[in-house]
């Protein structure tokens, strides 16, 4: 008869089995998945030929004030200190608004196109003949967690899949050995509502975004010391054994087959993962251009992540969300663009910060020809008032009108789509939803919006829910 200790040293041994079988495969360094079609991406063939293989989305957390950035109005100018017309009492999301408040900085024209362009960002003014820009987008809410979680997902309220994971179950990988979909947060910190602005939703979990950037770069991809090559290649057979045995035995856990992929993916880039993150290897032009030994961290920071972002496109990541500030955390304006009481220095830190490191990723992609197949996002949650708020010289939210852009692959470059009123209150030619956004997107990526879904809770779900039409306006 079994005594207590002997029944536990059992039980304890086997926990110690699991655990170490559970480790081995971090070491699958050559399995290529032991799970057949269940645990691969669902690589879907387009509906039609696309114009983009890739996406960078750069994000601006906060609300960025399209009449401060992209969206010229001389009314304000015009008409500064006097009332909005026909909205004097206005109540907006912090309450009541004061006057009309023009620019602090001038705009000038910018390329051949002549698109005017504030002076804050003379880098990036020197693409303008490359963007399309969307000057009437609007938004369903005016709070910025479900605002930028709507701007991701086409859904205000969480638990739905972000863009860059409908891409992943679109196309899946075009490389085996780095994430399909990769989130860069900002060094200053993840934006409103977090990990829901890259989350996979209902769609299954290996379509989540990698969490990556110069700052927080992927634990414990550093591979064990004194390992025998002999000892490795018999490991990888055992765990590659394991997994078909189970793959065979429940067909039906696609959760825990999706798990098991994650580990294999994990320990594939414990080769390829160093490689793309060793910026070092970049010339000392290069960082120059970029910015990353500049005396501001965080412009340094970023520039990073931009650098980053562009040896990830090259090297096969399908999507790449890069953030430029992070979530206000309640000190307005410091550390995102919600421009609440000091619009003129809070914008001031920020542009710099944004501008050159952006510009030079956007120039190295173009230079390399990467741009003629890869599809350039720049997006924010909403706008911002063309008044100032009671007592402050900041702007408060607007969800009525403001700016997001396209360039790349597919999109006409130096055009303008849609325009808000003479102030830039609202909306008022070609309004723009966020469904149309990605209509377009998924049309350049060769998919019908309406055609890409996945059946869930007795719905077929997709990225732009029930709505969206492709802006054929700003297509080539």
């Amino acid at each position: 008869m079994m005594n207590a200790f002997s029944e536990l040293s059992r039980r304890g041994f086997l926990g110690d089995i699991l655990t170490g079988l559970s480790g081995v495969g971090l070491i699958d360094l050559l399995s290529q998945g032991a799970f057949g079609d269940e645990a691969k991406p669902a690589q879907q063939t387009p509906h039609f030929a696309p114009k983009a293989k890739r996406v960078l989305q750069v994000f601006c957390p906060g609300a960025a004030s399209h009449m401060d950035l992209w969206d010229y109005k001389p009314s304000l100018e015009k008409m500064a200190g006097k009332p909005l017309p026909g909205e004097e009492n206005f109540l907006s999301f912090q309450g009541k608004n004061g006057n009309l408040m023009p620019s602090p900085w001038a705009f000038a024209p910018a390329g051949e196109c002549g698109k005017p362009i504030t002076t804050m960002l003379p880098h990036m003014a020197q693409h303008a003949d490359d963007i399309a820009f969307i000057h009437s987008m609007h938004s369903k809410t005016n709070t910025h967690g479900p605002g930028c979680v709507f701007m991701n997902t086409g859904h205000s309220t969480e638990g739905f899949p972000s863009a860059g994971a409908w891409l992943s179950y679109a196309l899946g990988s075009a490389n085996d050995n780095l994430p399909t979909y990769v989130a860069i947060p900002d060094v200053r910190g993840e934006p409103p509502n977090g990990k829901a602005n890259w989350s996979n939703g209902f769609l299954p979990a290996r379509h989540q975004a990698i969490v990556m950037s110069d700052q927080l770069p992927i634990r414990n991809l550093a591979r064990p010391d004194r390992i025998a090559e002999a000892e490795d290649a018999a490991a990888r057979a055992l765990v590659a054994k394991l997994n078909r045995e189970f793959a065979e035995q429940y067909s039906a856990e696609s959760e825990l087959q999706a798990r098991v992929a994650a580990y294999e993916l994990a320990a594939r880039m414990q080769l390829s993962a160093p490689e793309v993150s060793n910026l070092a290897s970049e010339t000392d032009a290069t960082h120059q251009r970029y910015g990353t030994t500049d005396a501001n961290p965080l412009k340094a920071a970023y520039a990073r992540n931009c650098l980053l972002t562009r040896r990830l496109l090259e090297r096969g990541v399908r999507y790449v969300n890069l953030y430029c500030s992070s979530r206000a955390s309640g000190v307005d304006g410091l550390l995102n663009w919600d421009a609440h009481k000091t619009l003129k220095p809070d914008y001031e830190r920020h542009c710099p910060i944004f501008d050159q490191p952006t510009a030079a990723l956007l120039a190295d992609l173009k230079q390399s020809g990467l741009l003629e197949d890869t599809l350039v996002l720049w997006t924010t949650e909403f706008g911002r008032m063309p008044t100032h708020q009671v007592g402050t010289t900041g702007r408060d939210h607007n969800p009525d009108g403001f700016t997001c852009w396209m360039m790349g692959a597919g999109v006409q470059g130096g055009v303008t789509y849609g325009a808000t009123d003479e102030f830039g209150r609202r909306a008022e030619v070609n309004p723009t939803t966020v469904w149309d956004f990605y209509a377009t997107v998924l049309h350049l990526l060769g998919f019908d919006h309406e055609k890409l879904t996945i059946y869930h809770n007795g719905l077929d779900r997709r990225l732009t829910d029930v709505h969206g039409h492709v802006i054929q306006d700003i297509l080539t």
